[in-house]
């Protein structure tokens, strides 16, 4: 029962609506509706963090629900190739991810048709990735930079602009664009598909699917705060959407760039279509997650979370040089604006109390049930690996005092790191903790109900009083648990 009362958010509803709403958009143009797809097209995990019952995936079975009428086009910023752009939750490379997202999409049945390059100029790895493409059968689309988009109207709406562009062949109703990150260029390629549709006399529409900020929740919603917090490398900024007061006398929520470009927009729209569709960027959406929010406090809270979460990120990117102060002074606006400080992240106190009374970094873990974990830093262990094992023992109810891995296994280990590996700290890190874990699992029955208990490390919170080795971190984003360091290292040996 305890984990009904942490769900603030009806996921069951929210696929039965947001499928019928796009339905019902599609049947709104006579021949293809082009959706931008904002955000991750599935493994959301801040949509699951801000809303607690939004499943990760939850996008991808929507789209299901639609797969006989949909196919898939991701695009992808030919620059952001040549710059080896990283996805920072995945660690991974913007065209790597296009490859591991054709694959997922294919895997279950979803059609994707081609990828498009856009902001094309001939880069050598942009060619060698489309080479990698077709060889896989995916098709290729060039798209190139437009002089003085997108202001320059008559150059853009001309055949020395969308019309230079390749045209995407598409068959489907519902032409799904996405991307593996923002800039990509989704909007653009929704647009110059539908310059070069009306060209072949097709009836093709545009609407746009973007999660945050949710258009029909207060600006100041914590929800749309932490929306704010996640982009603010993007410098997106909530607003009321004036163009939807004015049009409809209705308040709500939409965000600097789409209300910024929409007379741009709408102009297009006119241009192709003779008269525009839409009134205001809010128009232009058709997302319906504000509609199945069953319970506003415990998302308020949730939401609230992240927003200390974002800020504690924030912090230790600026101590690696990631960030600038602009984006710490933003960050902290949106903490005064949500009401929240950094005291009220309940696993920090207890992780800086564990260090000041052991001298050693420490690390402090919150389970579902409120209770708090804390690990120190040992001759053995570093502290994030003493958290984990802790932590496992407290969800299989193994006596604290008992040892899950004995030190023949685990000294050979810190041997190879040393004396082989040239590694300065012999402590495990967390993989190879589970790893040792997993091999005493085969002759230990604590060991083996320790590894057992894995899945519920996911949703827990952690706090570590040093940054952690990339590794470290790794290992907690792929258990799902949400982790926030202070700013600060440790020493090489600790």
């Amino acid at each position: 029962m305890e984990a009904d009362k942490r769900i603030g958010f009806d996921n069951d509803l929210y696929l039965k609506t947001q499928s019928e709403h796009i339905r019902e958009r599609i049947s709104h143009f006579d021949d293809k509706l082009y959706l931008e797809f904002g955000g991750k097209l599935f493994d959301d995990y801040h949509a699951s963090r801000v809303l607690p019952g939004f499943m990760p995936d939850s996008k991808l079975k929507m789209l299901l629900q639609l797969k006989d009428d949909a196919e898939i086009v991701i695009v992808i910023n030919s620059g952001d190739i040549e710059k080896n752009k990283i996805r920072g939750d995945l660690g991974i490379t913007y065209d790597v991810d296009v490859i591991r997202l054709i694959s997922v999409f294919r895997k279950i049945g979803l059609y994707v048709s081609s990828v498009v390059l856009t902001q094309y100029e001939n880069q050598t790895s942009a060619d060698a990735f489309a080479e990698r493409l077709k060889a896989l059968g995916v098709k290729v689309y060039h798209h190139y930079r437009i002089s003085g988009y997108p202001s320059n109207l008559s150059l853009i709406m001309s055949d020395e602009g969308y019309g230079k562009n390749d045209y995407i062949e598409t068959t489907r109703h519902l032409v799904v664009i996405t991307a593996p990150g923002p800039g990509s260029g989704k909007m653009a390629t929704c647009l110059s598909q539908l310059y070069h549709e009306h060209k072949r006399g097709l009836n093709a529409g545009y609407a746009k699917f973007e999660t945050f900020p949710i258009w029909n929740l207060p600006l100041k919603h914590p929800v749309n705060i932490a929306y704010e917090a996640a982009t603010s490398d993007l410098n997106d900024v909530n607003m009321i959407d004036p163009f939807h007061v004015e049009a409809y006398g209705q308040t709500t929520v939409n965000y600097n760039r789409d209300v910024e470009i929409f007379p741009v927009l709408n102009a297009m729209f006119e241009s192709i279509f003779g008269k525009s569709p839409y009134k205001s960027p809010t128009d232009m959406g058709v997302n319906m997650a504000g509609n199945c929010i069953i319970n506003d406090d415990i998302v308020r809270e949730a939401a609230k979370e992240e927003i200390i979460r974002r800020y504690y990120v924030g912090l230790c990117d600026h101590r690696k040089g990631l960030i600038s102060d602009d984006e710490v002074y933003k960050l902290e606006l949106l903490m005064q604006q949500a009401g929240v400080t950094k005291e009220d992240r309940r696993v920090v106190a207890p992780a800086l109390a564990k260090e000041q009374a052991t001298g050693n970094p420490a690390a402090a873990m919150e389970l579902p049930d409120g209770t708090i974990i804390t690990g120190k830093t040992s001759n053995l262990l570093g502290a994030s690996s003493a958290l984990l094992l802790n932590a496992l023992k407290y969800f299989g109810g193994i006596d604290d005092e008992k040892l899950l891995m004995s030190p023949v296994v685990i000294e050979p280990i810190q041997d190879l790191k040393v004396n082989h590996l040239g590694n300065i700290n012999p402590r495990l890190h967390t993989d190879e903790t589970l790893l040792a874990l997993s091999i005493c699992a085969t002759t230990s029955e604590d060991a083996k109900k320790a590894i057992e208990q894995l899945s519920k490390l996911r949703g827990c919170d952690v706090h570590s009083t040093v940054i952690l080795s990339a590794v470290d971190e790794r290992t907690f984003k792929r258990l799902g648990v949400n982790l926030t360091c202070e700013p600060k290292y440790g020493t090489p040996e600790s």
